[in-house]
């Protein structure tokens, strides 16, 4: 049986230019659910939007795991259907968020199609925002349509981020993605450039040597197993048991679990001067505006849910520089 703790297993495939990942969410998971089931204005994300949530959690971890980047991975997903934007961000040290905007009711059995790309206007974008940024330096964006180039609408994330790996980062990728009210799990398999660089953000083009996409045999068989799996074994069997049954024939090296601090958990950036800072780039007339209406600015955060509540002498001192104070005047924090 399958640990409640969120687990992430990294594995290769010995002598093979391919890499895979496997990645359980359970504890972490069920935080991102209970924080919006506990806001009164939303309640809980309807099943289909927490699926494709879900989905986009485990999806972003896998991703995340394998580049070398200090800063936040952001997915989203968003168009013109009742779910207007998906957000995961998952943390250099696996610390993962997420939210969705939703208007209007959504299918029981809606797939992303349905939910994001009703119109043909759902775009799937992934962000690396550096936690450091250098000056002048900009996050790392590719955005890809939710629709293949022959115009067909991709019905599950799978198949949107199989088509962005290839299509972004030049890699041939396999992922298998599921997610109930319990696990939000992923399989993913990569093949490894040769040559230069695996990103996301600069996997070296087409090479010698069987290096180009979709000619590597290797590859091609061990994706063809990983395809194999099915969504309830994902979301039932425990990892060792799925690698067992996927890849029996191949020789694996196994890296340690990473679990618990060292694993995927659930962690929100949020913070009192983030909110300050907002306030403060409203200006002054927007702020005090709100605060004629409502006697104090409240803003809540849509990843966790944490309440900020500022008054006119909060408000005061965001726009009140230091220098700005009466002389024997102290910052209230």
């Amino acid at each position: 049986m399958w640990n409640w703790m969120s687990e992430l297993h990294k594995f290769l495939f010995d002598g093979m230019p391919v890499r895979g990942a496997i990645v359980r969410l359970t504890d972490a998971w069920a935080e991102v659910q209970r924080r919006r089931a506990s806001n009164s204005e939303t309640g809980a994300y309807a099943p289909p939007v927490r699926e494709l949530l879900g989905e986009m959690l485990a999806a972003g971890v896998l991703m995340q795991s394998n580049i070398k980047f200090n800063g936040a991975l952001v997915m989203q997903v968003h168009g013109d259907g009742p779910v207007k934007l998906a957000v995961a961000e998952v943390q250099s040290d696996l610390g993962l968020r997420a939210t969705a905007s939703v208007q209007g009711e959504v299918p029981a059995q809606a797939r992303l199609a349905e939910m994001v790309n009703a119109g043909g206007a759902g775009r799937c974008a992934i962000t690396l925002d550096p936690k450091e940024r250098q000056p002048g330096q900009q996050p790392y964006q590719g955005v890809v349509p939710l629709q293949g180039v022959e115009g067909d609408k991709f019905q599950s994330l799978s198949q949107a981020l199989t088509f962005y790996m290839l299509q972004s980062e030049q890699l041939d990728t396999t992922l298998v993605l599921a997610a109930n009210d319990q696990v939000a799990a992923g399989l993913m398999v990569q093949r490894m450039p040769q040559q230069g660089e695996a990103n996301l953000a600069g996997a070296s083009g087409p090479g010698a040597g069987g290096d180009q996409n979709g000619h590597n045999e290797d590859y091609n068989r061990i994706a063809h197993l990983a395809a194999s799996l099915t969504r309830d074994e994902l979301l039932t069997l425990d990892v060792d048991t799925i690698l067992r049954r996927l890849f029996w024939e191949e020789k694996l090296l196994h890296f340690v679990p990473q679990q618990g601090t060292a694993g995927p958990r659930f962690a929100c950036t949020c913070s009192r001067e983030r909110v300050r800072n907002m306030l403060r780039s409203l200006g002054t007339e927007e702020v005090e505006g709100i605060l004629a209406e409502r006697e104090t600015v409240e803003v809540g955060c849509e990843f966790c849910g944490q309440q900020y509540h500022f008054d006119a002498v909060d408000a005061a001192q965001i726009f009140t520089g230091p220098a700005e104070l009466a002389p024997g005047a102290k910052t209230v924090q």
